[in-house]
């Protein structure tokens, strides 16, 4: 590889992070034309902690002649003894834990295989191995993300020439950047997502985050709590009131997203989300989906608790539709993406209400009449309402196979 070449690879780095190529297509374009200008390249591995409620990072790999894997997601990294153990018999570990930034291996001359995966790779005739690490600084660093790690190897029969270290210690840094620049894309993306809901983050991520900024939106309105919290809380150790929030949230959440619908809050025990669509029968029919595939969650939530001795809880609803402003709300310092409107608060009480009539679900009287009529069948009035802050009485409704609380 001539010194143009170096310059054409870090040039085509450039232009695809700039593009918004992903990191598997990144470490593989970037492998591959290596390989083309001479590089004795025959696999790469690049991986990068990142900020995320569920996984510790993520890892790309690109071998010349075998059919793996691209990318995965892993960690946390110490969630057993076997995952730790993997971790530390890591080159990268050795790395992290030490103060150098690259390690090499001629596992083809005689060098010890003392890492993972080393032993494996000279069986399939690879002959050299170094693995690099790429640090942050403070003012780089996200969460756990304060480095970049990569490994690479030959099956030459010389290994590694001097040449192929010097370009590699040269393309690297490139190529660590522009996958660090995905990298804070995606971590943009997820942390939005998982604290706004998908389709607020997609909003502000589009550039909706002017203060005051919103559109008038007809939705389906959901408001769900949980039955008895409070007395639940105060009659269990603390420690075991997060994960109880947690597990009952889950269910929750997926199934309002399974059926299509948005979270925007969640308000101690309280969860409010919306569902939209053109048409108002689509939204609510959307919103009585996520309810039944709730009620199928709990029960194989609560037959797990209680087989664990446990306490178990039930879930009440109130449904309804209205005209709601969608968007900006808060200060210049913190804003908050959301709804605001006369048919978010009656929601709020129309499921606050479920407690005082025993019933697990309420539907307002909109809502009620927006399903289709063939649907409607499967509702049953059970009185006519005046709800705390609502101008008018209404009917209110409950799914006729409608569970008892308690």
């Amino acid at each position: 590889m001539e010194q143009s070449d170096i310059g054409t690879v870090a040039a085509w780095l450039t232009e695809q992070g700039l593009k918004g190529a992903s990191e598997s297509e990144l470490l593989t374009g970037f492998c591959q034309i290596c390989r083309e200008f001479g590089l004795r390249l025959d696999r790469g591995m690049a991986l990068m902690d990142t900020l995320h409620p569920v996984h510790e990072g993520r890892a790309f790999r690109w071998d010349s002649e075998q059919a793996i894997e691209p990318e995965f997601e892993y960690g946390p990294t110490g969630r057993d003894a076997d995952s730790l153990q993997s971790w530390q018999r890591s080159a990268f570990y050795y790395l992290w834990a030490g103060s150098e930034n690259e390690v090499r291996r001629r596992i083809g001359f005689g060098d010890p295989t003392d890492f993972a995966m080393l032993e494996r790779m000279q069986s399939e005739g690879h002959t050299d191995f170094i693995a690099m690490v790429h640090r942050f600084a403070k003012a780089g660093t996200i969460g756990e993300m304060d480095c970049f790690f990569s490994h690479f190897t030959t099956r030459h029969p010389e290994g590694f020439s001097d040449r192929d270290l010097i370009i590699l210690r040269k393309l690297v840094p490139v190529l660590a950047l522009a996958i660090k620049c995905i990298a804070l894309g995606r971590i943009a993306r997820t942390i939005a997502e998982v604290y706004l809901g998908e389709d607020a983050a997609r909003q502000v991520l589009e550039g909706k985050i002017s203060r005051g900024k919103s559109e008038r939106i007809s939705a389906a309105l959901w408001f769900s709590d949980l039955l008895n919290y409070t007395k639940i809380s105060d009659s269990v150790p603390p420690e075991d009131i997060l994960p109880m929030l947690n597990a009952y949230s889950d269910v929750v959440i997926s199934a309002v997203h399974e059926a299509g619908g948005n979270v925007l809050k969640l308000i101690g025990d309280g969860v409010l989300a919306i569902f939209k669509s053109e048409a108002a029968s689509d939204a609510c029919c959307a919103a009585l989906r996520a309810e039944q595939l709730l009620r199928e969650k709990l029960v194989l939530l609560n037959e797990e608790r209680a087989r664990e001795d446990r306490p178990t809880t039930d879930v009440y609803i109130g449904l309804h539709i209205g005209d709601v402003f969608y968007g900006n709300i808060g200060s210049q310092e913190r804003l908050d993406f959301t709804v605001i409107g006369p048919a978010v608060n009656e929601v709020s009480r129309i499921a606050s209400l479920c407690r005082s009539v025993d019933f697990n679900v309420l539907i307002s009287s909109d809502f009620a009449a927006s399903i289709p009529e063939e649907d409607r069948a499967a509702l049953a009035c059970i009185g006519r309402y005046a709800l705390r802050g609502v101008q008018r009485a209404q009917d209110l409704y409950t799914i006729d196979s409608g569970r008892m609380l308690g």
